[in-house]
């Protein structure tokens, strides 16, 4: 009796929770350099990577406005704390962004250099459901000199900070311009300016699982 009258109620928690685990994504985290980098994921916190070593985190789906980065420095804040809200980094920083379970059950991934590039990226499915995306040009060396940073290469954008290169107007406000022209050259699946959507933002099968290379 006590069973019959309960389980109504516990049947909604229990598909709940059987969504959320077979639904969450994996993203394994491999840093490939030759030297230590300190990986950050937001959601997931930080963690220090040695050359060769691996971190997975699990997202659950629908989350939104996540992304994944590194730095060849160890950072001002804790490391290690899963489910830190971290700050997203100091630019310049190369991003993997991504949005899960979207409408038309859809996930969302890019690789962005709006905040500009420190370390070569490969973002990919585990699977064959979608392609993978990549940078791994040699930016740091070619940046020209008014964007030149330590550890790094400035987007326009944080060194002008005008809608120019920021889009800070709104859609259609901007476009490319030398500096996004140099990034997209180099790094042509990448975002190389805020509105640059069409060539950059690329569309996978929700319930897949993903990998993140720093230096591929």
């Amino acid at each position: 009796m006590r069973f019959t009258t309960t389980l109504p109620i516990l049947m909604p928690l229990l598909l709940s929770l059987l969504f959320t685990s077979t639904h969450a994504a994996t993203f394994d985290i491999l840093n490939k350099c030759t030297y230590t980098v300190w990986a950050a994921a937001s959601p997931g916190g930080r963690r220090r990577l040695d050359s060769g070593q691996s971190w997975t985190i699990t997202v659950k789906p629908g989350t939104t406005n996540a992304r994944i980065w590194a730095e060849p420095h160890a950072p001002s804040t804790p490391m290690g704390v899963a489910n830190a809200k971290l700050a997203y980094g100091s630019p310049p920083n190369t991003l993997a962004e991504f949005a899960l379970n979207q409408p038309n059950n859809l996930d969302y991934i890019d690789i962005s250099l709006v905040d500009g590039f420190n370390i070569p990226m490969n973002f990919s499915p585990t699977t064959s459901a979608c392609r993978g995306i990549q940078c791994s040009a040699k930016i740091n060396g070619q940046c020209p000199s008014e964007l030149k940073a330590p550890g790094g290469c400035n987007n326009p954008c944080t060194v002008f900070k005008i809608n120019k290169y920021c889009c800070t107007d709104g859609p259609g406000s901007c476009g490319p311009t030398t500096y996004s022209k140099f990034l997209k050259d180099r790094c042509p699946d990448a975002y190389s300016y805020p509105q640059d959507d069409k060539t950059s933002l690329l569309a996978c099968p929700s319930g897949i699982n993903y990998k993140v290379t720093f230096c591929p």
